[in-house]
């Protein structure tokens, strides 16, 4: 069984090697993670694809809800979000090859993004069936490197997977005090003192 979370964490040194090692203290298994800065500087996102049964996966989001700097943890239902991964696959590509890899390429709707005498550089960008299927048809040419960003996600329609935050300067966090009182609401996500319980739910 596969569960995607979107947890909201504050964009502070070091929360990415909590995370990390909470899964390897309690052997969770990480099909990929993905992390970047949200529209707000203060905050990062990361998105977590976990293996696991259903048990496995609610320790996970409970796990992730105990640590300082995470803020939201929501679980992604597949039909209820919007999935994508970017591939980059460096291919051998000698002149009597070319037009067939750049046929591939277009059946997937990837593009070239760099060509070199020997080799060729192809952007794939969709949902993890779309990647692996293109990667298989380029073996046949003969793959050199592949690197993978892992899935990013967002909850479909008009809800916003993070709760919609817009604090920016207003909130202070890790270890600083909030502008009043103890505790405020943004965006509809509780922020608290360090230390505190995250808020967890399902989207959906």
């Amino acid at each position: 069984m596969r569960c995607t979370f979107a947890v909201l964490v504050e964009n502070q040194p070091g929360v990415l090697t909590r995370v990390a090692g909470l899964f390897g203290r309690r052997g969770f298994n990480i099909k990929s993670l993905a992390v970047g800065v949200t529209q707000d500087p203060l905050l990062s996102r990361m998105t977590i694809v976990v293996d696991g049964d259903e048990a496995v996966l609610e320790q996970v989001q409970k796990q992730l809800g105990k640590l300082i700097n995470i803020l939201k943890v929501s679980v992604l239902e597949e039909d209820a979000a919007i999935g994508r991964e970017l591939a980059l696959v460096r291919v051998h590509a000698p002149p009597a090859q070319r037009a067939a890899i750049m046929q591939v390429a277009d059946i997937f709707r990837a593009k070239i993004v760099d060509v070199a005498r020997r080799s060729m550089v192809i952007e794939v960008t969709g949902d993890e069936d779309k990647v692996s299927a293109m990667v298989e048809l380029l073996r046949e040419f003969g793959i050199i490197e592949v690197v993978r960003t892992g899935k990013i996600a967002m909850a479909r329609g008009s809800k916003q997977t993070t709760g919609g935050m817009r604090c920016g300067e207003s909130a202070v966090r890790s270890g600083r005090r909030f502008e009043s009182p103890e505790e405020f609401a943004c965006g509809g996500v509780r922020l608290r003192e360090p230390g505190k319980r995250a808020v967890a739910e399902s989207e959906g």
